[in-house]
C-alpha cells in the first residue's frame, strides 16, 4: 500500500486569488443559512436514525413495525423519529389507533439515495 506524502495537500502559494474569493463570497449563502444546513447534516449522523431512514425509505411502517425490524425498543424508536419530525425528515399520519411514518418528501429519499450512492463509490 502506497503512502500519501502528508505536505502532498498543502499549498505553498501566498498570493490571494481575489477575483475567485469575491465570486464565492457573493453566491455563498447566508451564516444562518450553513447553520441550519449543518443542524440537517447532524440527523445524518446518528446510526439508529439512518436505519430508521432506510427501512422508511423502503415502506411507510408505524413504530411497533420499526421497533421490531431494528430490534429496539418502542420508545427509542419513538424518540428518534420525534427528533426526525422535528428535522422535517418524517411526517405520520393516523389511522385509526395505529400512526404510521414515512418519509417527508422526495427531498428527503434524494438526499439518502445520493449519499449512498457515494459511499458505494470504487474509488
Amino acid at each position: 500500500m502506497t503512502q500519501k506524502n502528508p505536505t502532498e495537500d498543502r499549498c505553498y502559494c501566498e498570493v490571494i486569488h481575489e477575483e475567485v474569493v469575491n465570486r464565492v463570497r457573493e453566491k455563498m449563502p447566508k451564516e444562518e443559512t450553513l447553520y441550519d444546513l449543518a443542524e440537517l447534516f447532524k440527523m445524518f449522523g446518528d446510526s439508529t436514525r439512518i436505519r430508521i431512514l432506510w427501512a422508511l425509505d423502503e415502506a411507510e411502517m408505524c413504530v411497533c413495525d420499526i421497533a421490531a425490524l431494528l430490534n429496539m425498543t418502542q420508545s427509542a424508536i419513538s424518540h428518534q423519529l420525534r427528533i426526525l419530525k422535528q428535522a422535517k425528515l418524517v411526517r405520520n399520519r393516523k389511522e385509526g389507533k395505529v400512526v404510521y411514518y414515512s418519509l417527508d418528501d422526495e427531498h428527503v429519499r434524494l438526499i439518502f439515495d445520493q449519499g449512498l450512492a457515494h459511499i458505494s463509490e470504487e474509488r
